[in-house]
């Protein structure tokens, strides 16, 4: 996260750490990071669940993992919540496996833009690509959206709903 931290400053993202260990650790922890990730500082907040009270409550548990004492491993959640304070995503790796920050830079990128724009964006999608105009936009609505123009993919319902646009 704290490779990535500019990118998320670049989308208006604020950073919020959560961690099933006490401050002392945390600020050991940090050092390392820092250290590993060639001085890339963690400049965000980092709540402090050692009882792993709040970690249990938004499911971030690996449910088979556990530490030598039997508590739970904390897994490598992740969850984007929107200015409106929902959850819009959320990732759920297990503690054996790093997240992949390029896709949760996509996915910040993509639901910014479904927001915006009343689109999708299409199975491996990344900016720049097109994007899928929402079925509840009509071709009329679409025309004045999108005034640089819209294609659709004919498909053999003759129905029109799959129309790719550049926003």
């Amino acid at each position: 996260m704290a490779q990535y931290a500019e990118e998320f400053h670049k989308r208006g993202a604020k950073l919020l750490g959560l961690s099933c260990d006490d401050v002392q650790s945390h600020t050991a922890w940090i050092k390392d990071i820092e250290a590993y990730s060639s001085g890339c500082k963690v400049n965000y907040p980092i709540i402090a669940d050692p009882k792993r009270e709040l970690i249990k409550q938004l499911n971030m548990v690996d449910p088979e993992a556990k530490d030598s004492n039997g508590n739970q491993l904390p897994s490598r959640a992740l969850h984007i919540v929107g200015p409106d304070k929902v959850v819009k995503l959320s990732f759920l790796y297990p503690a054996s496996t790093g997240r992949n920050m390029d896709e949760v830079v996509r996915v910040m990128d993509s639901l910014q833009k479904a927001a915006k724009h009343k689109i999708a964006t299409p199975v491996n999608w990344k900016p720049g690509d097109q994007v899928v105009i929402s079925p509840s936009v009509s071709n009329n609505q679409a025309k004045e959206m999108f005034p640089d123009g819209y294609n659709i993919v004919h498909l053999p319902s003759n129905k029109d709903y799959l129309r790719f646009t550049n926003v």
